[in-house]
């Protein structure tokens, strides 16, 4: 794949900016959450600070960043044009292949708490990313766990509409490995 080193910054683009758009309706007066307040400048701030956790705070404030004017084309756009690439890579990899086979990850499953820095989380998606920017449908699985006992996991990847064979196909790997809990 030639545009990897763009799909995490691509993803977080268009996923911040869809974020945005779809969390504003939440605010305490149509949906969502109704804080206590005295005016409707209130209710709005207070129903979203109270009503939406940090990451979520965060994906919104980058949304309507990448959104505003002066922005939109610089970044959104670009985005947009970067997720077409990719998806026309998976297309030209599926002429010639059924699935492909990637880790999850780069490491093991974290233990739970392990880590709050949003940039190590992001850094964590990095190979499931262009799978959902090509709107492709994947599988993963555990196949092995390691000294600490956490699982190791990889994951099929199949054409767009092509579920049937993404089953088959993670039913044969299910098989293959024998993983137990």
């Amino acid at each position: 794949m030639q545009n990897t080193k763009y799909d995490i910054a691509t993803y977080y683009i268009l996923a911040t900016a869809e974020a945005a758009t779809n969390l504003a309706r939440f605010d305490g007066i149509r949906y969502g959450t109704r804080a206590e307040s005295k005016n409707t400048e209130e209710l709005y701030y207070n129903t979203r600070s109270e009503g939406f956790g940090e990451e979520v705070k965060r994906r919104i404030l980058l949304g309507n960043f990448v959104l505003s004017s002066g922005y939109y084309d610089a970044y959104y756009v670009k985005a947009q044009k970067v997720r077409h690439l990719i998806r026309d890579e998976f297309n030209a990899i599926f002429e010639e292949a059924d699935l492909i086979l990637s880790p999850v990850a780069p490491t093991v499953a974290p233990k739970i708490g392990a880590s709050k820095d949003p940039l190590e989380m992001y850094k964590s998606d990095m190979y499931t990313i262009a799978i959902n920017l090509a709107g492709l449908p994947a599988i993963s699985l555990p196949v092995a766990k390691d000294d600490e006992g956490l699982p190791i996991g990889l994951q099929l990847i199949a054409k767009a509409f092509n579920e049937k064979t993404l089953f088959d196909g993670a039913l044969s790997m299910e098989k293959a490995v024998n993983y137990t809990k």
